[in-house]
């Protein structure tokens, strides 16, 4: 069967799961039928019973993991909660706390993308990226690149940020916001682009804006104080 269990109750209830390693105290501990799952650490990969071809590594790393299937964890309480879902990849610590049913998430970084709970196909990449203010998260297709960036998204879909908080306050759908701080009050406004330091820095609920160009003190030409002007 090719399995190896290195531990106190590793692989305890395995059956007939094939190509599974085990390494820690609990780690795979109901695995039954599931196949190539490899877990590394207390209780990584805990409650999987079927799910197969899992990467756990870490402390509880894919501990409520069930039935999902292609997931990789790699970090303390990386994709703790994670039941079902499959194809998700969480590195750092905490990275997906909170994702149960989500599938094909990235989430790289300390707590990138912690509150992320449904929503699929998101990536997000950075220290405390992406979802953080709730632990229901439901958005998908987002793009987080940067520390904090999309920090405040909760259900919007199809947005990206990119650089040091993006997009911070945003809670709506569709915005892009590319350099650091761009867009960082944007709350409700939707269909607005910034690009530069601080673009529409001071946008909150304007829609289909377009600001190009660093925020200036002594220059506004970038719309840089636009709070709630759309168009």
């Amino acid at each position: 069967s090719s399995n190896t269990a290195v531990g106190y109750q590793t692989a305890y209830s395995n059956t007939t799961g094939t190509d599974v390693t085990a390494f820690g105290q609990g780690a795979m501990y109901t695995n039954t039928t599931g196949s190539g799952n490899s877990a590394f650490g207390r209780i990584a990969l805990n409650l999987n019973t079927t799910g197969s071809n899992n990467i756990a590594m870490g402390y509880q790393a894919l501990y409520s993991n069930t039935t999902g299937s292609n997931n990789v964890a790699i970090g303390w309480t990386a994709l703790l909660l994670n039941t079902t879902a499959s194809n998700n990849t969480a590195v750092g610590y905490q990275a997906g706390y909170y994702n149960t049913t989500a599938d094909k998430n990235t989430y790289l970084g300390h707590s990138a993308g912690v509150g992320q709970q449904t929503g699929s196909q998101n990536v997000y990449v950075g220290y405390y990226s992406g979802p953080q203010t709730t632990s229901t998260a439901s958005g998908s297709y987002n793009v987080a690149l940067g520390v904090q960036a999309l920090y405040s998204n909760t259900s919007a879909s199809y947005n990206t940020a990119i650089g040091y908080q993006a997009g911070y306050a945003n809670t709506t759908a569709q915005i892009t916001a590319v350099g650091a701080q761009a867009l960082v009050a944007n709350t409700t406004g939707s269909h607005n682009a910034a690009l530069g330091f601080q673009a529409l820095s001071f946008n909150t609920t304007g829609n289909y804006n377009v600001a190009i160009g660093n925020f200036d003190s002594t220059n506004y030409a970038v719309m840089n104080l636009n709070t709630t002007g759309s168009n």
